[in-house]
């Protein structure tokens, strides 16, 4: 996959290309990385890439011709790739948004600044538009980092094991299993005795209890988008059963 950033601080990104799974998956040839600067395709002097918004108003507004020349520059650089702004009002990136990235041949990153860019630039040189949530950040460029640490790790080969990124949270629409590694007792907390086993059956059907929990916990609203299998229809009206034991009535 071929990833191009298109920013004002195209230093912002050099740590990011030097460590971590997206240094790896570089080095490896699994994806190419670049931060291209926009500043360099402002046709003045003083390389000036935002101006007042017409109307009024407080901030200032990236200009649309640099940011036209650098976006065209980028798409013949990536032929192929899928041209993304970040911005607050775009598609929120989740698991499966990620995914979908992870499957293109190359993504075209447009980071913002001020108080965003032009909107002329939207109607012919944006795919589609990028939110990592629900609030406002300075600029795209942290949008952008998690962006492609979300899609680097799905694509094939960047993890080393393909069970590493299958089994990651929202991955099934639900939250990851509890994890446990050495020592076997740590500030006098044991780890679970299944995990210790060796039984890969029972060990399998903890982690999945696990995961149930941990969502049902923390994240009901997953199961909103996948509604409980059996299996998990099953383990959850045991557990309310062994509640309703707890608090001393039983479920009508």
């Amino acid at each position: 996959m071929q990833i191009l950033v298109l920013t004002i601080f195209p230093a912002m990104f050099d740590p990011l290309w030097s460590h971590g799974i997206v240094r790896r998956a570089i080095e490896q040839g699994i994806i190419s990385a670049a931060a291209m600067d926009i500043r360099g395709f402002a046709p003045d002097r003083h390389h000036v890439t935002d101006d007042r918004p017409y109307g009024g108003g407080s901030g200032m507004v990236m200009k649309p011709e640099p940011l036209a020349a650098a976006i065209r520059a980028a798409r013949q650089a990536a032929p192929g790739a899928r041209t993304l702004l970040l911005s607050p009002q775009g598609r929120i990136l989740t698991q499966a948004a990620a995914a979908e990235l992870a499957a293109l041949p190359g993504i075209i990153l447009v980071c913002g600044r001020y108080e965003g860019v032009d909107d002329r630039l939207c109607t012919e040189l944006i795919d589609d538009e990028l939110s990592i949530g629900d609030y406002v950040l300075s600029g795209g460029e942290p949008a952008a980092w998690v962006v492609i640490d979300a899609v680097t790790r799905l694509i094939p080969g960047a993890l080393g094991s393909e069970a590493s990124a299958a089994s990651d949270s929202f991955s099934d629409g639900r939250l990851e299993h509890a994890h446990f590694t050495r020592p076997p007792v740590f500030e006098g907390q044991g780890v679970p005795a299944v995990l210790l086993s060796g039984h890969h059956r029972n060990i399998d059907r903890w982690r999945r209890e696990s995961a149930l929990l941990r969502t049902l916990a923390h994240r009901p609203d997953l199961f909103q988008g996948r509604p409980p299998t059996e299996e998990e229809a099953q383990l959850l009206r045991s557990w309310q059963e062994k509640l309703a034991a707890l608090l001393g009535s039983r479920p009508q």
